[in-house]
């Protein structure tokens, strides 16, 4: 194992009255101007956002609103909300939604604290030195932004998908209330289901010498996701696996799952990130249709860890005179699970086209500068063959 530094700086909320007891204790800790994050209608259909309006109402907080984020959030709303949170001078930002509504309210936050262009944190130029304070009510369970590091957001010109890692950007508190999920239609369920278990098994397949009791974690998170996504599939006001979900989201990326590692590998992502650009897909669906091509490209760097997850996540018994074999299966397993909830398993079912392939790998390798660090190290020829091979699936 390695040395590590865990913190656990965002005060969690969690179950039914989550939102008002949060709030009447948080409100008291913050500026008098609130802005108000959130997409699209939902929340005004499913009641939270006249609940939010009446406590910051009785807490007498001037509140102004910024709507209408989308999924996979871009740079210029970003720009847009910084201006008006300048404007208004906002003191404290409220995000409500996902993790597209939370990343863009951590890079509004940048943007409002920090000189500069808000997108030198995402290109690498710059670090973020602070971050104006938010609060998150959780509405979809995918992303863990409501207690990662994590921002992600995409530049319109070149269609660039990037992320930025900071502590400072990490949300202050987080209402989990697992009812908030129950209305969300199943592809966005099943792709968030999607997102949290690789926000695990990116952590999980490393070249370290593991933790047990963190390998123990991922294992239990990965089960526990592969159980209630499932359950959910026909029974989406299931409160239980509804509050299982989210709370695996929070655990997924919240760092607790690469504890004493050497902090996984995250090419998947990365890759999915180029298709998120260009496709505007759903993260997690792009993660699915990425993940088993990836897998059985890199396996044979780590066998032993790869027969660890086939034998403890997919319960399978090692052919210890075959291990490829078992491990392959598992691969299988883990894709026939993607589709089994509707998620794609291929490159097709999103839409891409055998020409994109080569621009998707060259933008992914920075123009061939940059090669996938991790489990397996990927130049630009290997990160096009794992395109070419999600092309082919499905």
């Amino acid at each position: 194992m390695k040395d590590f530094i865990f913190s656990y700086p965002t005060k969690v909320y969690f179950g039914k009255g989550a939102c008002k007891k949060a709030l009447d204790t948080e409100l008291k800790n913050v500026g008098q101007n609130i802005m108000l994050a959130y997409g699209g209608g939902s929340i005004k259909k499913n009641g939270i956002y006249d609940e939010i309006m009446t406590l910051l109402s009785l807490a007498n907080k001037k509140v102004v609103e910024f709507s209408g984020i989308m999924s996979n959030p871009t740079y210029k709303k970003v720009q847009e909300g910084a201006k008006i949170a300048k404007e208004n001078n906002v003191d404290f930002i409220l995000a409500v939604g996902g993790g597209s509504v939370i990343d863009s309210s951590k890079a509004i936050g940048y943007g409002v604290v920090n000189g500069g262009d808000v997108w030198d944190f995402y290109d690498r130029k710059r670090t973020p030195q602070s971050c104006m304070p938010i609060g998150c009510v959780l509405t979809i369970a995918a992303a863990g932004s409501e207690m990662s590091n994590s921002s992600v957001i995409t530049k319109e010109e070149g269609l660039i998908k990037r992320g930025c890692n900071s502590d400072v950007c990490r949300a202050k508190f987080a209402i989990l209330n697992p009812e908030l999920t129950m209305t969300l239609p199943p592809y966005q369920t099943s792709s968030g289901c999607a997102d949290i278990m690789m926000h695990t098994m990116e952590r999980y397949f490393n070249q370290s010498e593991n933790m047990d009791i963190t390998d123990s974690i991922a294992e239990g998170l990965m089960k526990t996701v592969k159980k209630h996504a499932v359950i959910l599939m026909t029974e989406p006001d299931n409160y239980e696996s509804r509050a299982e979900v989210m709370w695996a989201s929070s655990l997924s990326h919240n760092g607790i799952t690469g504890c004493g590692t050497d902090g996984g590998d995250w090419a998947t992502h990365k890759m999915e990130h180029e298709l998120g650009g260009m496709f505007d897909c759903a993260h997690g669906a792009g993660l699915a249709a990425i993940w088993a091509s990836w897998a059985r490209y890199v396996y044979k760097a780590n066998i032993n860890r790869w027969l660890q997850y086939a034998s403890n996540v997919w319960g399978l018994d090692i052919d210890f005179e075959h291990p490829e074999k078992t491990i392959e299966t598992a691969i299988d397993m883990q894709e026939q699970y993607y589709a089994s909830i509707g998620m794609p398993i291929g490159l097709k079912e999103l839409g891409v086209k055998e020409e994109d392939l080569a621009k998707l790998a060259l933008d992914c390798s920075r123009n061939k500068t940059r090669s996938l660090i991790g489990y397996k190290p990927l130049a630009y020829e290997d990160i096009l063959v794992i395109y070419q091979m999600a092309y082919e699936r499905g």
